[in-house]
């Protein structure tokens, strides 16, 4: 079953008219006049001279409702205020404002639909004495893939419909929609012991801010949490990190063996925050933690993908969305736990005795072992007689046993025979080898000291009679 395809992001630009900054008030030209060296980021006017007026928050005692800066819906004529957006029939568009009065009552109309014919959705009446805020909806028809969102005045107190209607806090655009890419590196394959990174990249592709963004991941089956490798890369909050439960925006849950992020703007201990879409923060925001790989994952694959919950609150009551990244597949090769036990059937003898070696090899796994060898060169005062093997062979030049192949679990014992030169202390070490990673500890070697001592003299058996 295929993802379905979000619609095309819509998202106003300059939505509270901060762009460019202005000193008291200003009227400047309207985005369409490229040649201006300074104009109104984003927003168009049906006026004659293309101007546009935008007030500094607290000119002439009025304060912003949003940001630092507001605009007047109609400069030295009326007009419309409108941006025209690329749209995907059938989606849900919403719409919030703030609208004031200047000298009193004002009225204004909000008109949405394709540029030619937009459709009145509401009207508005505001005093000067505080912003009326407002929200709302608007479902794209069949065949408008380009609507136009605009501001018409109805009327002024005082009369002169070119003076009255602020604007503040514009929004018009899709709902948030997350994406989360996950990678981990190195890429692989990898070996028991190994460290894996992993990266999660969250962006928004919507058009409204994500809310109360959390992240979790669980840690995959057959992988350990690498304690304080909890790491915000980029986005809001870059730098941040945590071991515990309880700092500010990451940390380990042990009970639930996951990672969590808290992230966005304002992100806390206690929630998460607020993540603008790609048209503000393309990049989105990255996060990162490390696993050590569990003997448990030799010769098998470890999968792992990302959750995120976060909400949608530009209609009346907040909608919980979901996101879930790509699973990400690390191969890991396989591993034998090779383990020597070396004995001597007699730990002192004489020179010319018979030295009797007893070697048990044994693979506790997790995976069949390949390729087992067993070095066992004998020391000077021993010269080799015999050797013995369930499987495999003894070669006395390379003092080296052949085992080969040894399944998960099995073992196999071998006996090696030489015979006492001189007298003294005899050291023998024994050491397994494979193919495979080997999880256990390092050296696998086993030794014994034999003690050689001098043959007994003999005595002369005839004897001076009496």
């Amino acid at each position: 079953m295929s993802t379905p395809v979000p619609p095309l992001r819509v998202a106003l630009v300059n939505g509270s008219f901060e762009q460019p900054a202005v000193t008291g008030y200003e009227i400047l030209p309207d985005a369409s006049q490229t040649q201006a060296p300074k104009r109104v980021v984003g927003w168009l006017t049906t006026a004659s001279d293309h101007m546009i007026e935008l007030w500094r928050s607290g000119f002439n005692g009025v304060p912003a409702a949003e940001g630092a800066q507001f605009a007047e819906l109609n400069a030295n004529e009326v007009a419309t205020l409108y941006q025209d957006l690329p749209t995907t029939p059938g989606s849900t568009l919403y719409w919030r404002l703030y609208h004031r009065g200047r000298l009193g009552q004002d009225t204004m109309a909000l008109d949405i639909g394709a540029p030619g014919s937009p459709v009145e959705q509401r009207r508005f009446t505001d005093g000067n004495t505080a912003w009326g805020y407002y929200t709302g909806t608007y479902t794209v028809p069949e065949g408008q893939h380009t609507t136009r969102f605009a501001f018409r005045s109805v009327s002024a107190a005082g009369g002169n419909r070119g003076i009255g209607n602020f604007l503040d806090g514009i929004f018009f655009g899709t709902a948030p929609h997350l994406v989360l890419t996950k990678t981990a590196a190195p890429a692989g394959p990898l070996e028991v012991g190994d460290v894996i990174t992993y990266r999660i990249n969250a962006r928004n592709e919507g058009g409204g801010n994500a809310e109360n963004l959390v992240l979790k991941d669980t840690v995959p089956q057959g992988t350990t949490y690498l304690p304080g490798s909890l790491r915000v890369l980029d986005g809001p909050n870059t730098g941040a990190k945590s071991d515990a439960q309880g700092d500010d925006q990451a940390y380990y849950d042990a009970g639930a063996d996951q990672v969590v992020f808290h992230l966005g703007d304002n992100a806390s201990a206690a929630q998460g925050g607020s993540l603008p879409s790609t048209e503000t923060l393309p990049a989105g925001t990255t996060v990162e933690y490390r696993v050590v790989i569990d003997r448990a994952s030799g010769g098998r694959q470890i999968r792992n993908s990302a959750t995120a919950s976060y909400e949608n609150r530009l209609g009346e009551r907040p909608e919980l969305l979901t996101a879930v990244s790509g699973e990400q597949v690390t191969e890991v090769g396989p591993a034998a736990d090779l383990s020597v036990v070396k004995a001597a059937d007699a730990t002192t003898v004489t020179v010319g005795q018979t030295v009797t070696y007893r070697v048990t090899v044994i693979n506790t796994g997790p995976n069949h072992a390949t390729g087992v060898t067993v070095a066992d060169p004998l020391p000077e005062g021993l010269v080799f007689l015999s050797a013995e093997a369930a499987s495999g062979a003894y070669d006395p030049a390379a003092g080296q046993w052949a085992v080969g192949d040894l399944a998960e679990g099995a073992g196999v014992s071998l006996t090696l025979r030489a015979k006492a030169t001189r007298p003294g202390p005899v050291t023998n070490t024994a050491t397994v080898t494979g193919n495979e990673k080997d999880p256990g500890p390092a050296p696998d070697t086993d030794t014994v000291t034999v003690c050689v001592e001098a043959a007994p003299s003999c005595c002369d058996p005839c004897s001076p009679r009496t």
